[in-house]
C-alpha cells in the first residue's frame, strides 16, 4: 500500500467514524434541565435608572440593584435563613419585599428599602396570614394599597399601608365574597369581583367615595377579566371577556351600564389569553391570542414598531416584554424557544442599545434539544383535540417509545415553548405526547365545559385517543408505551392503568392525585369561596360520591397490573400524602409491581436540585426498566 493510499484510508475511516459520532446523541445530565437561575425576576425603576433583580448566593436569592448608566452594583438583602418570594418597585428609590419563612406557605414579612440598601424597614409580620400587593405604586408617597385575610382567615380585605410607619387602615371589608379587587392606573380601588362558587359579579364604583355597585353577573365559565381602565372615556374597563361568545375577546365595557360599548379584537376561531395596557400612552396596545403558540395583534402602531425592532435584534426566538419604567423607554426582555430556555435582554429604545443580562439556563445546549410540533387528531365521539409532540434527535419517526405526558388541571393546557421534563424524556430517546384533552383551557368555555365530570371518562378517552392516533400515524411502538403526569396529570396517568392497561406498558405519577373526594375536602379555607365551581368541575361529594369513587384510582388497586411509579412529597399541604400510601400499600399487598419515592423537598424551588436530581433519575430508571428491556 503506498503512503498516499494509506492516507486517503485513514481519512475515509475518520470521517465514517465522524459520520457515525454525529448521529449519535449525547446523554445530558440529569440536573442540568432542572437548573436554577443564578440570576431571576428583573425589575426596571420607574425612572429608568436602576435595574433590580434576585442572585442566587448559597442556595438563597437575594435582592440587587444596579446602576443602569455606570454599572454599580449595590447588594440590599442577605439572607440565611428565609427566602424572597417577592418584590417590586414602589418609587424611584424604594422598593419592597416579601421574607417567607420556607415550609411555611403563604406567610411572609413584608419590608420596604432603598435602593442603597439602607433604611430598611418591616411592615408587617404575619404568622398566620397573608399579604398580597394590589398595586405597587405609592399614593401620596406614604401609601400601598394591599389585601390581607388577618381579619378572617378565609376572606382578604384591602387595606391602605402606610410604608412609612407600618400602620394599615381599612380601605374595604370584605362581606365575605369579594374574590379580587382592582385599582385604575392612579392606585385607586375601582372594582371588585364576587363570586357564591358558581356565579361571578363584577362591582364597580367611581370613585372610592362611592359604594360599590354590582354591574353583572355571569357564571364561572364566561370571563370578564379586567385589563385597565381608560384614563380618556369615564367609566369605560377594557377587559377580556367571552360574554355571548365562545372564544375571548378584548372589549370595552360600560361600567355604569354594564353592556360592551365596543369590541377592540375578536374572532371566532382564536380565543384572547392576554392583553397590554401601555399607561403613558393611555391606550391599548395589544392583545396576545393563542393557537399552537402565542401571537401579538397590534391596536397601536407604535407598539407594532417598538416589537418589530425587538425581532430584528433577538430573530428566531420568541419575546416578552417582563419589566419597563414609567416612560416605557427602558425594557427587560424574556427569550425562548421550545429548545432553549432562553435569556433575559436589558433594551433601551431611544437608543436602540441592547444587552444581555443573563440566560435561564447555561447548562442547556440548544443543539442538543429537540423539536416540538403542534399535532391534531379527532377523538371517538368527533371532537377536534390539539397537541405536542417532541421527538428525539437523529432518529425516525417510526416505531418509538413513547411517554405521554398530560398536564395537570383544571384549566390549565400545554404550551408551545421550553420544557425541562419534555427535553429531559426527550433526550433518553422517548418521543414526547401532550395532549389538551377536553377541559383544557384556551379554546373556548364549551370546550373547557366539555370535560365536567369527565375525569376518568371523556378526559380519559381523549388521551388514549391521542396514543391510538401515534399508532395508526406508526410513530408509536404500540409495545413502549408509557404514561407520567403532575397533579391531575398523573392521576390521569394512574387511571390508564386501571381503564387501559393493555394501551401502556407502565404508568407514573409525581405528587398526582388518587382520591376526588378527598382532593375536593382538601380545598383550603381561602378557596372556599370556589367550592361551588369545583363541584361542578370534580363532582359535589354529597351528590355524586358514586361517580367520584369510580373515577379515583385509590379505590382501584385490584385492577392494576402494569408497572407503577409514585413520587410525592409528603409535607405537600395541596395533597392528602395518605392516599399514595394507602395506594401503594394495597398495590404491595396484591404482589402489583409498584415503586414509591418519597421527595424530600423543601418549599422553594431555589433548594430542590438535588431532591429533583433524585427524583428523575428514579423514574428515568423505571422507564428505562419497563419500556426498553427486551
Amino acid at each position: 500500500m503506498t503512503v498516499i493510499n494509506k492516507y486517503m484510508g485513514l481519512v475515509l475511516l475518520a470521517f465514517l467514524f465522524a459520520c457515525k459520532q454525529e448521529g449519535k446523541v449525547a446523554i445530558v445530565p440529569v440536573n442540568d434541565f432542572f437548573k436554577i437561575q443564578d440570576k431571576a425576576t428583573y425589575r426596571v425603576s420607574p425612572d429608568g435608572k436602576s435595574l433590580a433583580y434576585l442572585k442566587l448566593q448559597d442556595k438563597k436569592q437575594n435582592l440587587f440593584v444596579e446602576n443602569i448608566e455606570t454599572g454599580k452594583t449595590v447588594q440590599l438583602t442577605k439572607l440565611h435563613e428565609k427566602n424572597i418570594n417577592f418584590y417590586s418597585w414602589v418609587s424611584n428609590d424604594e422598593l419592597i419585599y416579601y421574607k417567607e419563612k420556607e415550609g411555611e406557605r403563604f406567610q411572609s414579612d413584608l419590608f420596604i428599602i432603598n435602593k442603597e440598601g439602607k433604611n430598611e424597614q418591616q411592615l408587617s409580620k404575619n404568622d398566620k396570614n397573608k399579604i398580597r400587593v394590589l398595586d405597587d405604586q405609592l399614593v401620596e408617597d406614604n401609601f400601598l394599597l394591599v389585601s390581607s385575610n388577618k381579619r378572617d382567615s378565609t376572606v382578604s380585605d384591602v387595606y391602605r399601608l402606610n410604608v412609612r410607619n407600618g400602620e394599615m387602615q381599612m380601605a374595604a371589608q370584605n362581606p365575605g365574597n369579594i374574590i379580587d379587587w382592582v385599582t385604575d392606573a392612579r392606585g385607586m380601588l375601582r372594582m371588585a369581583i364576587s363570586s357564591d362558587g358558581v356565579n361571578e359579579t363584577l362591582l364597580y364604583r367611581e370613585n372610592e367615595g362611592q359604594k360599590f355597585s354590582p354591574i353583572m353577573t355571569n357564571n364561572f365559565k364566561t370571563t370578564i377579566l379586567p385589563i385597565a381602565f381608560s384614563e380618556t372615556k369615564p367609566n369605560i374597563v377594557y377587559a377580556i371577556s367571552n360574554i355571548n361568545r365562545d372564544k375571548k375577546a378584548l372589549v370595552e365595557l360600560d361600567c355604569v351600564t354594564g353592556k360592551e360599548k365596543s369590541v377592540l379584537f375578536a374572532n371566532d376561531t382564536l380565543n384572547v389569553v392576554d392583553a397590554e395596557y401601555s399607561r403613558q400612552k393611555g391606550k391599548m396596545a395589544y392583545v396576545v391570542y393563542e393557537t399552537w403558540k402565542k401571537h401579538k395583534h397590534y391596536l397601536d402602531d407604535e407598539a407594532k414598531v417598538l416589537y418589530q425592532k425587538i425581532d430584528q435584534l433577538l430573530p428566531n426566538t420568541e419575546s416578552r416584554i417582563i419589566s419597563k419604567d414609567k416612560n416605557e423607554n427602558v425594557f427587560v426582555i424574556r427569550t425562548f424557544t421550545d429548545r432553549n430556555p432562553g435569556s433575559y435582554y436589558l433594551y433601551v429604545a431611544n437608543t436602540g442599545n441592547l444587552k444581555k443580562l443573563s440566560d435561564i439556563n447555561s447548562a442547556i445546549q440548544v443543539d442538543q434539544m429537540c423539536e416540538m410540533k403542534p399535532i391534531s387528531y379527532t377523538s371517538r365521539d368527533g371532537i377536534k383535540i390539539d397537541g405536542y409532540l417532541t421527538l428525539p434527535l437523529n432518529t425516525k419517526a417510526s416505531n418509538l417509545p413513547i411517554v405521554v405526558m398530560p398536564h395537570n388541571g383544571p384549566g390549565q393546557r400545554n404550551t408551545w415553548g421550553f420544557n425541562a421534563e419534555v427535553q429531559f424524556l426527550a433526550n433518553r430517546g422517548y418521543g414526547v405526547l401532550q395532549v389538551n384533552y377536553r377541559g383544557s383551557s384556551g379554546y373556548g368555555k364549551a370546550f373547557f365545559a366539555a370535560g365536567f365530570k369527565q375525569w376518568g371518562g371523556k378526559i380519559q378517552d381523549d388521551v388514549d385517543d391521542g396514543v391510538k392516533w401515534l399508532i395508526d400515524q406508526k410513530i408509536a411502538n404500540p409495545q413502549k408505551i408509557a404514561i407520567y403526569g403532575n397533579g391531575l396529570g398523573g392521576y390521569i396517568a394512574i387511571n390508564s392503568a386501571i381503564k387501559n392497561p393493555k394501551l401502556y406498558k407502565c404508568a407514573a405519577s409525581n405528587s398526582g392525585v388518587l382520591n376526588l373526594l378527598s382532593y375536593i375536602k382538601s380545598i383550603p379555607p381561602f378557596y372556599k369561596s370556589s367550592l361551588q365551581m369545583y363541584y361542578e368541575i370534580f363532582g359535589n361529594p354529597d351528590v355524586d360520591f358514586e361517580y367520584m369513587r369510580q373515577a379515583s384510582p385509590i379505590f382501584h388497586a385490584d385492577k392494576v397490573n402494569i408497572p407503577i411509579f409514585i413520587t410525592q412529597n409528603i409535607k405537600d399541604p395541596r395533597i392528602n400524602t395518605s392516599d399514595a400510601i394507602q395506594f401503594v400499600k394495597e398495590l404491595k399487598k396484591r404482589n402489583a409491581p409498584v415503586s414509591y419515592y418519597e421527595k424530600e423537598e423543601a418549599s422553594f424551588s431555589i433548594n430542590r436540585e438535588e431532591s429533583r436530581q433524585k427524583m428523575y433519575s428514579a423514574l428515568e430508571q423505571f422507564l428505562e426498566v419497563n419500556l426498553k428491556k427486551k
